[in-house]
């Protein structure tokens, strides 16, 4: 820009302009920039956003407290309207803008910001919900009982004062503060450069604490973290974790975890319905916000569990009531609202504060450590200052006492003075001889009176000479010569305590004691935040209700979950229903049950796996589409997924058993497969021309049969099968021809006793598996079925008893469930039965064993669809429950 003047180079500065005072200094304007901001930023730091560590208050707070203190506006006074209060601290201390000041009384007056209120206020003040709090105008204030305790002994010299803005006033640098207010109120303010947030405690275990420290000044901090087991925020809650408290107590710094306080009850006028009630809040959250995001998360179906949220608070208490849908399970409702809303939140500490004049950083020892030396020096100004009172009075009334004594004297020489100042000086001569009888009246030890036997004529001082000048002649009655007796003698002894305290250090912090002790035993209540000892963080599972779910893998690649409800069960020989809408070149081809929160292993034809929770696959309806694998988990080009295993839990003593098309075998314990990444990890070594079919899991016990296409079977011990770890190719499991290759393994159940082959044209057999003889892997095998024209080459096979049900589906996508009892018995070499009618175009890809179902759940005959708008029975399918007697997943060729 044309006005913007040339830079200077160094070592040529310009001379400055003349002005009519004389010659213009130049200085550098970085210098001058540097100055002006760091005296900017210090006064913003020390003069208005950070809170003094010794009484806890910013300058605007500590303005408001002594104005309202100044103006007499007590707990007993009557109210005085804010506008009233503001104008004081405005005229007088605080030169800015009346809306900051009128901010923050009213914060002091929140009973939901402040954890004991310093405003005793009336009318509008704001609320949790975030309403502001009417104009000055309207509301009222006064100071509340435990203000004073902060306001206390001010007028006694033992704290320093300052001139106002005008110099018209002086005002305190800090209050006396008989309570630890910078802990057990908090504070919270932004500066330049650095940034305070201090959270509240309870009055009475900061003080327990503090006392412990007066007591043990080289106790460990851990000795007050005992005292002090965390912030106890004044809207209640919960902390979830002391990992954040115990940070914030040792360092100054921390990150602690608050909570809602939420009851599960059941919802009135329902049988079976059940309802969240929220009654506590974190700090600083608005409750009209929560309530606007749980019901926007109920429109966005993020949250789907509940069925309605209203807000029954009232002038008793909070009460936000969240109503769930029936079945729904609360604590996973729960655990989203804390994911999702401010019902969790956090409360990021920095305990910085003004110690000596600096902007500090300190822990919770370092924080008492300051107030008491605060006290301490509070008590000893306060002391010397009740000490020269007391020496005072003490003077006047032993000057008064002598008078007393020697009545006539002093009286005639009062009337022979021509006025009183003459009177005065004549008073000041007059030899007094009744000191020890005065002293012996009083009451006084021996050795005082012996002193003041000693002490021979007493001459009175100028100021007693004033005060019998100035003394009623009622003061001359005998009773009134007692009192002044009586008083001398108490006067004596409170500047002996008051000396005690100034010359002893144990007195004067038991002095601090007893004052902290006096405090708690007005104001100390109970906590209102209860801690969790649980620093656990919200897992996604814990968001997710644990349900079984129908989880299919269709020929193209696509996966989706679909609840069981979708799905009926039908008798033998019916057509069977949609598993998805069968779109050209695309059917199902793997078909299992799972919890939403067991792992799914997801292996590709080139041994890869990839692993993901079941409610991380998208869920979608009966008959749509889902998602691409491929973009699912993340696999790599022309990669297909063969085989999927649901794994409970990760432990030791489970193996993953997977079979390859030329009949490799290979066993793997479930924990090599703990670290998975995102991008998948090698599973199986897979060699040329093969690819892995299928995958089971076992607990080392068991038993399989392996299936080729052309009918044929082996049955051995999984103790043939050796441990192997993730990068190995296995060994034989049976002896397949150039043109037969392995299409399913079954893993024996002690259960079922039955095998069940199914062929691609509908037919299948029940066989005992007793007709199955034992033999040694990697042999030819012995027939299994017969995989005639008729019956078409072998699908799968499964182990299956009489309850259970199995679900056979098309490459056209039709889907038949049927009961095991339905299908006959039969010999190993017969033909077998149709299990599922099919076209001539159409042949069966998959077979799944279902859990079992009773008779009132198979509806319908063959081949009777269901009609419109008629409801389907649940499927309720768990595999079992440790996943040790499952099938593999694919067990069917996806060519």
């Amino acid at each position: 820009m044309s006005n913007v003047n040339p830079p200077i180079p160094p070592g040529n500065t310009p001379p400055a302009p003349p002005s009519s005072n004389g010659q213009k200094v130049p200085i550098s304007i970085q210098d001058e920039m540097r100055t002006s901001y760091l005296d900017y930023a210090m006064s913003v730091i020390v003069g208005r956003a950070i809170p003094d560590a010794r009484d806890g208050l910013k300058p605007v707070h500590r303005r408001i407290l002594y104005a309202a203190y100044e103006a007499g506006l007590v707990p007993t006074s009557p109210y005085r309207k804010s506008a009233t209060i503001v104008g004081d601290v405005l005229g007088k201390y605080h030169p800015h803008g009346d809306s900051s000041v009128y901010d923050a009384m009213v914060r002091l007056a929140q009973p939901f910001s402040m954890r004991y209120l310093l405003i005793d206020g009336q009318g509008n003040y704001g609320s949790v919900d975030g309403d502001p709090a009417a104009a000055y105008r309207y509301t009222e204030a006064r100071l509340s009982r435990i203000a004073l305790e902060l306001l206390t002994d001010i007028d006694k010299e033992c704290v320093d004062w300052n001139p106002n803005f005008d110099d018209s006033k002086v005002e305190p640098t800090v209050l006396p503060s008989r309570i630890p207010n910078l802990l057990v109120n908090g504070s919270g303010g932004i500066a330049v450069g650095m940034a305070t947030n201090i959270p509240p405690h309870n009055l009475g275990e900061v003080i327990d604490a503090t006392v412990h420290l007066v007591r043990n000044p080289q106790c460990p901090i851990d000795d007050l973290m005992r005292f002090v087991p965390g912030p106890d925020f004044p809207t209640g809650g919960l902390i979830f974790g002391r990992g954040g408290i115990e940070a914030a107590q040792r360092t100054g710094r921390g990150n602690i975890i608050m909570r809602a306080r939420m009851e599960v009850e059941k919802a009135p006028g329902t049988k079976d319905k059940e309802q969240i009630v929220v009654t506590e809040i974190p700090y600083q959250a608005n409750k009209a916000k929560i309530h606007a995001r749980i019901g926007e998360l109920m429109r966005e179906k993020k949250i789907e569990g509940i069925s309605e949220a209203r807000d029954e608070s009232d002038r008793d208490g909070m009460r936000l009531v969240i109503e769930l849908k029936k079945d729904v399970a609360p604590q996973i409702v729960i655990n989203q609202l804390y994911r999702l809303t401010e019902l969790q939140s956090s409360f990021g500490v920095i305990n910085l504060s003004i110690v000596r004049g600096r902007p500090a950083v300190m822990n919770l020892k370092e924080s008492l450590e300051v107030f008491v030396e605060h006290r301490r020096d509070v008590v000893t100004r306060r002391t010397r200052y009740e000490l020269r009172v007391a020496e005072a009075s003490r003077e006047i009334v032993e000057g008064l006492g002598m008078a007393t004594t020697e009545v006539d004297l002093v009286v005639k020489t009062i009337r022979a003075s021509r006025d009183t100042e003459t009177a005065r000086v004549e008073l000041m001569k007059l030899p007094l001889k009744g000191l020890e009888a005065f002293v012996r009246r009083a009451g006084r030890p021996d050795a005082e009176i012996e002193a003041a036997k000693a002490k021979g004529d007493y001459f009175l001082s100028e100021r007693q000479a004033k005060a019998i000048l100035d003394m009623r002649l009622a003061k001359l009655t005998g009773l009134e010569q007692e009192k002044l007796a009586a008083e001398y003698g108490e006067l004596c002894n409170e500047i002996a305590r008051l000396r005690n305290i100034l010359a002893n250090e144990g007195v004067l912090m038991d002095v601090i004691v007893m004052e902290l002790e006096e405090v708690k035993s007005k104001y100390a209540d109970k906590r209102r935040t209860e801690i969790v000892a649980n620093d656990a963080e919200i897992a996604d599972e814990d968001l997710i209700q644990e349900e079984d779910m129908v989880v299919t893998i269709s020929h193209a690649g696509y996966v989706k979950r679909t609840h069981p409800s979708a799905y009926r069960a039908q008798k033998r020989g019916g057509k069977g229903k949609i598993g998805m809408e069968a779109r050209e070149e695309d059917w199902v081809t793997q078909l299992f049950v799972a919890s939403t929160h067991a792992y799914v292993f997801f292996f590709s034809d080139r041994g890869k796996v990839y692993v993901k929770k079941v409610y991380e696959i998208p869920i979608a309806p009966r008959t749509a589409k889902g998602r691409a694998i491929v973009n699912f988990v993340g696999m790599e080009p022309g990669e297909k997924v063969t085989a999927i295993v649901e794994v409970p839990k990760i432990e030791a003593g489970k193996y993953i058993v997977t079979i390859s098309k030329r009949g490799q075998i290979k066993k793997t314990e479930v924990t090599d497969y703990e670290n998975f990444r995102q991008k998948g990890i090698i599973g199986v070594k897979i060699e040329d021309g093969d690819h892995l079919l299928a995958a089971v899991l076992t607990d080392g016990t068991r038993e399989f049969l392996i299936a080729t296409k052309q009918g044929q079977s082996i049955r051995f011990a999984e103790d043939q099968v050796r441990a192997m770890g993730r990068g190995t190719v296995g060994v034989k499991a049976i002896d397949v021809g150039d043109d037969d290759e392995v299409v399913g393994m079954a893993v024996t159940d002690p259960e079922r006793q039955h095998v069940l082959a199914v062929c691609e044209k509908g037919y299948g057999k029940r066989t005992l598996l007793e007709e199955f003889r034992q033999q040694n892997r990697g042999g030819k095998g012995i027939i299994l079925i017969d995989a005639s024209d008729r019956n078409g080459p072998v699908v799968d096979v499964k182990f299956v008893k009489d309850g259970d049900e199995v679900m056979l589906i098309t490459d056209k996508g039709q889907t038949i469930r049927t009961t095991v009892a339905e299908i006959r018995e039969t010999g190993r070499s017969a033909q077998g039965v149709k299990i599922m009618s099919v076209e001539d175009d159409e042949r069966v890809v998959a077979v799944e064993r279902l859990a079992e179902s009773s008779a009132d759940e198979v509806t319908g005959g063959p081949s009777e669809p269901p009609a419109a708008g008629e409801a389907t029975p649940s499927m309720t399918p768990p595999p079992d429950a440790d996943g040790s007697g499952g099938e593999g997943g694919s067990n069917g060729s996806l060519n």
